[in-house]
């Protein structure tokens, strides 16, 4: 039996304005240009997947059904929305929410049971429900709102709650839960609402759901519903569930020449501030123009040429620390290597699932010859470092995130030196001419990803310090639908992608050096005002080691992100 422990609360009505005025309904999102005519294949962007016994289509048309926003703290609003326009023999999965102050961007999955040799049906009707909140809303002249958690019969979970402006309860037609054996385990992910804020006697909060193991190789499919509890920990109550795809095909993934189009329909266009001096190149230019290749023998080092393709890199294996590349003692030529080569640069894309092969992921890897030093931010004083951050080589990358239903982009995930995060689509910048192309924004020395130009600091900002990323559009720039190169795309089999020699390679970009930063770190305590003044010690804690030492970082396939799904700095309570 798949149970869960919830709770009912009520909001009362002091967190609800007296004089309520009428909610503006979000306005729908769409893409500044129409979507292009796909080349043909088989699953993709055919507005239907697959998932073994379940068949699931993706509904983007929204009803309103309930919305509340607080009157005191910093609350947003949020919106509770119910799928409209679903096909003959299709079942509601739950219920769909967002701010209410963005366009309304979602979707929710509806299915149908395909049937199977299993004498059960893959989707059954709950038994009833448990009412988990209810809440007044100023938004809606004090109409109370009303969150329901279906039952589920012995062997069934649900995968969302139900929302009603009405204590009566919800007819067991509205929705289906799913049988155990399809499902998986989901987990609490961005914080939508906090109605806590110390003004209500029985706070609530909602975040969105995601499967919880996630990855290329990972079968979970997010159902667009969220969760919600009376509890600031979302780990407790969690009893919803994900979809999980059992169809072993993927048909729903884009084949090669689907890749291509989408790559050139969306393909972001990189820009590099007016002042950055370490520009990305390729990396066969890398390889031709005085990269090294050392190995520990003994304790003495030795450095030989690279191939133009990396056919003598160290192939497979882990990062031993036995090799490392680094830039030749040569200064002419090392000075020629550590500001780039824009004219060679591309793109390196990784192809993948995502989300059970609901979505592509489509990580774009941009190659640096060199990290510059940072400059640090105190107060008003900016603070330029003479050797802290540097290292050789810079991997940095940005990853669209396409729905297989549609072909639409979805979201971007933006790298940011120790992590990151998606953007939905609906609050991108992208290049005028009604084009679907995306921006992104290179760091000025460091090539972390932003979605828009500004000042971004890394580090404890609110003590109003931090390491500067500084970007903005220029003249220096990469357009990624024109120059890329698909490096890997492992679900279309061994043939499909001849990946370069140098994507094996596993080892270190560039060498480790250790500096006796103290002298550096002095200039920015003699900065900050006497009563928040650290010692040398406390202020290496406060920011990524990565900025005391040089290490040259380790190539795509090394990272994280290759097999799994993107590090992302999720909002909690």
């Amino acid at each position: 039996m798949f149970g869960c422990g919830c709770c009912y609360w009520s909001i009362r009505s002091e967190y609800s304005s007296p004089e309520p005025e009428p909610e503006p309904e979000p306005v729908p999102f769409s893409l500044p240009a129409p979507l292009p005519q796909w080349p043909q294949g088989d699953g993709f962007a055919t507005g239907k997947v697959s998932l073994g016994e379940l068949e699931v289509r993706k509904i983007t048309t929204f009803e309103s059904i309930w919305s509340f926003r607080p009157v005191r703290g910093k609350n947003e609003g949020v919106a509770f929305y119910r799928p409209i326009g679903i096909p003959d023999g299709f079942h509601c999965l739950g219920h769909y929410c967002q701010l209410s102050d963005l366009p309304l961007h979602g979707f929710l999955l509806v299915a149908r049971d395909l049937g199977s040799a299993d004498h059960r049906p893959a989707m059954e009707k709950p038994l009833g429900y448990t009412l988990i909140c209810s809440a007044d809303a100023s938004s809606r002249g004090g109409v109370r709102g009303y969150f329901w958690l279906p039952n589920p019969p012995q062997g069934y979970r649900p995968t969302g709650f139900l929302v009603t402006d009405s204590p009566s309860e919800p007819s067991p037609d509205e929705i289906r839960c799913v049988r155990g054996d399809l499902t998986e385990d989901c987990e609490a992910c961005d914080l939508i609402l906090d109605a806590n804020s110390g003004v209500s006697k029985d706070p609530f909060w909602v975040w969105s759901a995601r499967p919880r193991k996630r990855g290329m190789l990972r079968r979970g499919v997010s159902v667009g519903t969220f969760f919600c509890t009376s509890h600031s920990t979302p780990e407790y109550g969690l009893c919803l569930a994900c979809l999980k795809n059992l169809n072993p095909e993927l048909h729903a993934m884009p084949n090669l020449n689907q890749v291509h189009a989408v790559i050139q329909h969306y393909g972001p266009t990189v820009f590099f501030h007016p002042d950055e001096i370490f520009l990305p190149s390729s990396v066969p230019w890398f390889f031709d123009n005085g990269a090294l290749l050392y190995r520990d023998d003994d304790g003495e080092a030795k450095g030989d040429s690279i191939d133009s393709t990396g056919s003598n890199l160290p192939s497979g294996g882990s990062n031993d620390g036995k090799y490392w590349i680094d830039l030749p003692g040569n200064e002419d030529k090392r000075n020629n290597l550590i500001y780039g080569n824009l004219e060679s640069a591309v793109l390196y894309v990784h192809v993948k699932p995502a989300l059970g092969g609901t979505f592509t992921d489509l990580a774009m890897w941009v190659f640096c010859p060199f990290n510059g030093p940072v400059t640090f931010k105190v107060g008003p004083a900016n603070i330029p470092m003479s050797k802290m951050g540097e290292h050789v080589s810079d991997w940095e990358h940005f990853t669209l995130r396409v729905s297989n239903f549609t072909g639409e982009l979805w979201s971007v995930y933006f790298s940011q030196h120790d992590g990151g995060k998606w953007v939905d689509a609906s609050t991108l910048e992208f290049i005028e001419g009604n084009k679907n192309k995306p921006i992104v924004y290179s760091s000025k020395c460091g090539h972390a990803s932003f979605p828009h130009p500004g000042t971004y600091l890394q580090g404890p900002s609110i003590l109003g310090m931090g390491v500067r990323n500084d970007v903005a559009k220029s003249d220096r720039y990469v357009d990624s639908s024109i120059k890329y190169q698909i490096i890997a795309a492992e679900y279309l089999g061994d043939d499909a992608i001849e990946e370069p020699c140098w994507l094996q390679y596993m080892r270190d970009w560039g060498p480790t050096v250790t500096y006796d930063i103290r002298a550096e770190l002095k200039k920015i305590i003699n900065q900050l005002p006497v009563f928040v003044r650290f010692s040398v010690e406390n202020l290496i804690d406060l920011f990524p080691t990565e900025l005391w030492i040089e290490e040259g970082p380790t190539g795509p396939k090394e990272k994280d992100n290759w097999l799994g799904d993107e590090r992302c700095k999720t909002t909690m309570a």
